[in-house]
Formats: C-alpha cells, structure tokens, sequence
C-alpha cells in the first residue's frame, strides 16, 4: 500500500472504535498529542497494510538502517517526497505503527521537551 495521507487515514478511522460498539479488548496506545483505543481486530486486519506503509519512510527511520529520527522529519518517504504536510496524519501512522508493535519511541516521554520541537523521535522495527 502506497504511503500516502489518504491512505493513513482510512485505516486509523477503520481501526477505531465505532459508535455503539463494545469497547472490549481495546490496543490502547498513546501518541504525541492523543491517546486512542483501538478496535484488535480491526488493527490485526490492516497489520500489513500498516507495516507496508511505515517502511516507506526514510531510512533514518528503519531499525536496520538509521534507528530512529524525529517525528518532524516523518512527513517525508525514504525518497524524499512530501507524503503529507499534517502532523496529526503523521501521528495517525505512528500510532498504527504502535498498534501493531512495529513502532516504538526512542526516549521515553519525560525526555521529548528536550528534543528538537518537543516531539519524540521513533524508529519502525
């Protein structure tokens, strides 16, 4: 699946919960400025479309290749191409990516303030 803003948010507002719907079993993950409850099953569905997506980021990114950058610079594909210009898309992804256990934050949230623009940098696993 192709990186693109469009793409990111079909599967974040999929993977929530929907109105009505037992909330049981929710992926509770928590992201730059939001946390979300996410629907499991949902989540697992679309795991490989997720992880698809994430490895289209640079590689500054990828465990195997940069371990980790800042969320600031995740607005890019590895080929440097704008993907999106909305940081709350990018939040979208990352916390796909956390859902699905292919994403974590390099430093733990205490320490964010200190990086360049207050936000955490995080590397795809």
């Amino acid at each position: 699946m192709n990186l693109t803003a469009d793409n990111v948010e079909e599967i974040f507002l999929d993977c929530l919960f929907k109105e009505k719907e037992t909330k049981d079993n929710p992926v509770l993950v928590e992201g730059i400025a939001n946390k979300f409850g996410f629907h499991l099953g949902r989540v697992e569905n679309h795991k490989d479309e997720i992880y698809s997506m994430l490895k289209q980021l640079p590689k500054s990114f990828q465990k195997d290749s940069g371990g980790g950058m800042s969320f600031l610079e995740a607005c890019t594909d590895k080929d440097r191409n704008l993907w999106t210009g909305l940081q709350p898309i990018v939040e979208q992804l990352v916390v796909l990516g956390i859902a699905i256990k292919k994403v974590s934050y390099c430093l733990p949230k205490d320490f964010w303030k200190t990086l360049p623009g207050g936000v955490p940098y995080f590397v795809v696993e």
